[in-house]
């Protein structure tokens, strides 16, 4: 495990996932940090974290930071030179930065998810077709598709009420 005395940490939180990968972007791209992960937060807000040497981290946040801000809000930054071991729980949550591999493991998983649910529907769609039938009628007196009367409309509306009257 790495010592979290030996690093800086950075946190970036914005308005929005595009505006937190734009900053995890220019951050890696402008200095010599990497990227920990992020962290979805209530109200559409995103934390990117990053970690590196002190300077490296101050450079990455400020150019993050920036950038960010042309495509969205950029709520807060922050700097941690050397974070307490103690932190290490909340540093390394679950929402890690993944790497390609693991990514494309993740979208087959979840296409292989999707395809069952599909196939999941289509029985259970044979089975609801009579619900949908009887949702779309409308006259609960006569049951014909082609009365315009109403549930709850009078009676004399519907087009079988002579029928139905004897």
């Amino acid at each position: 495990m790495v010592k979290l005395e030996s690093f800086a940490l950075g946190l970036i939180e914005t308005i929005g996932l595009v505006a937190g990968i734009e900053a995890a972007d220019t951050a890696v791209k402008s200095s010599n940090i990497e990227v920990i992960g992020y962290e979805n937060s209530k109200g559409g807000t995103v934390v990117v974290k990053i970690k590196g040497d002190v300077g490296a981290v101050k450079a990455a946040i400020q150019s993050a930071s920036a950038s960010a801000a042309l495509v969205n809000k950029v709520v807060s930054t922050s700097i941690i030179p050397r974070p307490n071991s103690e932190l290490k729980n909340i540093i390394f949550a679950k929402n890690k930065a993944t790497t390609s591999l693991e990514s494309k493991k993740k979208v087959n998983k979840v296409e292989n998810e999707h395809k069952s649910n599909e196939e999941i529907k289509r029985v259970s769609n044979k089975k609801d077709i009579k619900t949908v039938e009887e949702k779309n009628i409308t006259c609960n007196l006569c049951m014909d598709l082609m009365c315009s009367r109403k549930k709850g409309e009078p009676r004399n509306s519907c087009i079988h009420f002579n029928e139905i009257k004897k």
